[in-house]
């Protein structure tokens, strides 16, 4: 996912590039959007308040992967009030694929099918999140936000475990936790709890949101884990690697 300042930001497309999959006929909110009574309850929160609503509402973002995690990403992202969504998915997104909560939300939402290896997020000024369904992608979303300066949010799931890294500029990246794929890894050949993967991303928007908003501090500098087979979480620091191919002093534009 990237998250920007301006939904209008004239850049923000050339990150997918290509015909769009499906645009769907959602409308941007109402300038008085971030005050009218859906927002009451969250508006209450201590720290939130109109000001980050109205910043939600101007934001716009990106998911890249709309599976179990991105689609729930998307809709709580579309159900809180962020004013633009933009979907990427390797494969045709219909409607049916697209959450309800994102088609009854006041959002504009641009659905494309495109590949990973042709967005470049150094024509962004943005933040992304990242529910791709495979260590190559994850990797070049990776580098392309380290070398930009863009925040990322990574989340991921297998089986009953639900994992979440918060990569700020200057932080630990993916690669410096997750130095290399598991090579014998197949997209989409890992088991799947839809529970899990609805945690996960309720988890990855909620971090989102806080990049967005401003209204709460990341959970950067920590690999969230998190099995919900027994309810265990945990939080392990995580360190720069000063060796590391996308982040370290060393790494090649």
């Amino acid at each position: 996912m990237v998250t920007a300042r301006s939904h209008s930001h004239p850049r923000l497309r050339s990150m997918c590039p290509g015909p769009p999959a499906r645009i769907l006929p959602v409308q941007a909110a109402p300038p008085a959007a971030e005050t009218s009574r859906r927002f009451d309850r969250q508006l209450t929160i201590p720290g939130f308040g109109v000001s980050t609503q109205r910043r939600l509402s101007q934001a716009t973002v990106l998911v890249a992967g709309v599976g179990g995690v991105g689609e729930a990403v998307a809709a709580y992202l579309a159900a809180v009030g962020v004013g633009r969504l933009i979907l990427i998915h390797p494969g045709d997104l219909a409607d049916p694929a697209v959450p309800g909560l994102i088609a009854e939300a006041d959002a504009v939402v641009d659905a494309r099918h495109n590949d990973a290896r042709h967005n470049d997020a150094r024509h962004n000024d943005a933040r992304h999140n990242d529910a791709r369904h495979n260590f190559p992608e994850r990797y070049l979303i990776n580098r392309l936000c380290v070398r930009a300066g863009v925040p990322l949010v990574v989340a991921a799931m297998n089986a009953t475990e639900a994992y979440l890294l918060v990569v700020r500029p200057g932080e630990p990246c993916l690669r410096c936790v997750f130095g290399e794929g598991d090579p014998a890894w197949e997209p989409l050949g890992f088991p799947v709890l839809g529970a899990v993967a609805g945690t996960v991303g309720a988890l990855a928007a909620t971090e989102a949101l806080k990049v967005v908003g401003g209204f709460a501090e990341p959970a950067a500098g920590c690999l969230g884990h998190l099995d919900r087979w027994d309810v265990d979480l945990r939080t392990p620091r995580t360190r720069r690697d000063p060796a590391c191919p996308d982040c370290g002093p060393g790494s090649t534009p």
